[in-house]
């Protein structure tokens, strides 16, 4: 697939959210230099201005709109942007999420840290996937196609991720519930796992992490792009079709097998 093809997409929208760095920055560009036109947004709007910036593609095809995922009322206004400016959407990549605290016994986790996560990891795609409904069953042509990015996390958690694996885990059923809501509305659902993409915050893998065993080693990584092309695949099907789960995995990562 050539995902440079700006013709491939024309008058396409898609809306990704956690895209001033990281997974959602490299998705963000390659929707961007496939035509797509693209809301980006995030907390920080200097970073999202960023993304844009390098994408080398024109400006009037992307909306930078800082947003909390977190409070509904941003929530709302975040789509109504989106509308206003392109109207309409046809693809959601539900991206933004929080990791764990890092190095926390699950006995030692604050009750203000287990609602951090569960807030942003799946109350916010929760509340972007309503009003991605409200609009995608309202426009015409009807439907569109919302993609959630999960993680082998929710399968194989690593030590003392107790936050992030259950929030991870319960965004698979938010993405079986929503493939089943939405098929009378023509919207599709689909949710990618992604193992060892190497982003600003997967640097540590390669200087060691900590493993079931108690041992801390040196993890193999993959290319970020590699997530970027998935993402794209997955929204260029027809809406007839669907890839409900995928799995884009470093090869050598300590996740099929045991240790």
């Amino acid at each position: 697939m050539d995902t440079n093809n700006a013709a491939e997409t024309p008058g396409k929208v898609a809306l990704i959210t956690g895209a001033s760095a990281g997974i959602g920055r490299a998705v963000a560009i390659s929707f961007l230099k496939a035509g797509y036109s693209v809301v980006l947004t995030a907390r920080r709007g200097d970073a999202l201005d960023e993304t844009i910036r390098l994408s080398g593609m024109p400006a009037d095809r992307a909306l930078a709109h800082p947003c909390d995922i977190t409070d509904a009322a941003a929530v709302a206004a975040l789509f109504a942007a989106c509308k206003a400016r392109f109207g309409r959407l046809d693809v959601l990549f539900n991206n933004a999420g929080v990791s764990s605290p890092g190095g926390v016994m699950l006995e030692d986790i604050s009750v203000a840290q287990w609602k951090a996560c569960v807030d942003t990891n799946i109350t916010g795609p929760f509340l972007c996937t309503q009003e991605a409904f409200r609009l995608m069953k309202a426009q015409q042509p009807r439907g569109g196609r919302i993609i959630n990015n999960g993680s082998v996390s929710a399968y194989a958690p690593r030590p003392n991720s107790a936050p992030y694996a259950a929030t991870k885990h319960a965004v698979s059923g938010l993405t079986r519930a929503t493939s089943l809501d939405g098929r009378k509305y023509d919207i599709a659902c689909g949710q990618i796992d992604i193992g060892n993409a190497l982003t600003e915050m997967a640097v540590a893998m390669t200087r060691g992490v900590p493993q079931a065993d108690g041992s801390v080693k040196i993890e193999p990584v993959m290319d970020v792009q590699h997530v970027a092309d998935a993402v794209l695949h997955m929204a260029s099907l027809p809406l007839s079709a669907n890839v409900l789960f995928m799995t884009v995995m470093a090869t050598a990562m300590p996740f099929v097998g045991r240790g």
